[in-house]
């Protein structure tokens, strides 16, 4: 493990160099890895292990689509693909990738599976930090252990197909083996994260919360869509607001913070670009600070986890998310970016 500083704070890092695929290989070649749940997580890690060499099954519910899912991705039914209840009978590490309300929902039929010495690994913090909520308690006997990677499965397969790896956070919450810290090392590496670093359940599902209402995805598609409609309100057209707000942030500033940092962004931006944005940073951080205080404070108490678990939790949950969604694609903003999307050189 190598100590990082990372401005100026120093932190526990674990890289590919110090852990390699070969040793994770080592620690884990006597395990039967369990991917229960194929849906955000479960297709790019299950697939992602399985092409790096580890004894990989897969856990869903027989006869829907993300079973079908799971066959055209190369599972094969019997072989390494399985009902829930006997690949957690098979396996000697759980993956527990279900959504959080089919975690909770889900549990009682995991339960009876977890017997001395496997181990239950989360993505995620939500099911084990508001326990008291999920009523998702591990025995006592078995090792508790997180791989976080810092975006969606989607991602994470991309990006191992093309050689690179996404960052992931890991935690140890139950140490009953005294394997658990090389048993998650090497689950990280063999998922295909980056670099990994060291959190609690606690601090990854407040940090994720907060980052996935935050600047991850609620606060930026507010700040979009209030920049839009002021130059809407103002006279512009849709492809000019679209261009200003959306096209040039993803396809020309994005990718240049992503490389270098924000400060060598401005650098290669116009004068003007410079001193305006260094002029109006100060007031639009004084103006959402508060907000995102609010939103921390609201993920710390629970009311978010609670909010998500009596909405996700209803039955007709799914009609009322395409619902959403559907009003998301068919707003303006987003009926102009179709069209602009398919204006880039790339697509002509």
């Amino acid at each position: 493990m190598a100590v990082i500083n990372f401005g100026g704070v120093d932190e526990n890092v674990v890289t590919r160099e110090e852990f390699p695929l070969e040793k994770a290989r080592e620690v884990l070649k006597d395990e039967v890895i369990a991917v229960i749940g194929y849906g955000v997580q479960g297709p790019g890690q299950s697939l992602n292990l399985r092409d790096n060499g580890f004894n990989v099954i897969v856990g869903q519910r027989k006869g829907g689509k993300t079973w079908d899912k799971a066959v055209a991705d190369g599972w094969v039914p019997g072989e390494t693909l399985f009902e829930i209840e006997e690949a957690c009978q098979r396996a000697t590490i759980i993956q527990y990738l279900l959504s959080d309300a089919a975690q909770i929902e889900v549990w009682p039929r995991i339960k009876p599976y977890l017997t001395a010495g496997k181990a239950l690994y989360f993505s995620h913090g939500f099911g084990i930090t508001y326990k008291e909520r999920t009523h998702i308690i591990p025995p006592a006997d078995i090792d508790v252990i997180m791989v976080a990677p810092k975006g969606s499965g989607t991602s994470l397969r991309r990006m191992f197909l093309q050689g690179r790896g996404l960052n992931s956070s890991y935690a140890i919450y139950q140490d009953a083996t005294g394997r658990a810290k090389e048993r998650v090392i090497a689950l990280g590496i063999g998922v295909g994260s980056g670099y990994l670093f060291e959190t609690t359940f606690k601090r990854e599902v407040y940090s994720d919360l907060t980052g996935e209402r935050g600047t991850l995805m609620g606060a930026i598609q507010g700040l979009l869509l209030a920049q839009y409609e002021v130059l809407r309100e103002h006279g512009h057209e849709p492809s000019e607001a679209f261009n200003e707000t959306v096209e040039e942030l993803t396809q020309s500033l994005m990718p240049l913070f992503a490389e270098k940092g924000m400060d060598w962004m401005y650098a290669n931006c116009s004068t003007t670009a410079q001193r305006g944005a260094l002029d109006w940073m100060g007031p639009f951080h004084d103006a959402v600070k508060p907000v995102f205080e609010k939103l921390y404070n609201e993920v710390a108490c629970g009311n978010e986890a609670q909010r998500s678990i009596d909405t996700n939790s209803k039955p007709d949950y799914r009609e009322g998310l395409e619902k959403e969604l559907a009003a998301l694609r068919e707003s303006e903003m987003w009926r102009t970016g179709a069209v602009v999307r398919k204006l880039r050189p790339e697509n002509n």
